[in-house]
């Protein structure tokens, strides 16, 4: 049976923001959608963190107690 697309999970786009890259070229809505982009990217890495955080405290109070 063949598979339809639509059925298919949805990838999510991948945005390349190159650090230090010449901003001078970008639309004022390039910008704006830059910083939104970099926003995302601080919010994901901060609940990353946090989830890192979690299992390390878990894993403290686990031997600790043990």
């Amino acid at each position: 049976m063949p598979i339809d697309p639509d059925d298919l999970p949805l990838k999510k786009k991948v945005t390349e923001i190159v650090l230090g890259q010449d901003l001078s070229a970008l639309s004022e809505f390039e910008l704006g959608a830059r910083i939104a982009d970099l926003e995302g990217e601080i919010a994901r890495c901060r609940d990353a963190i946090a989830a890192r955080r979690a299992t390390k405290d878990a894993a403290s109070a686990f031997f600790k107690n043990g």
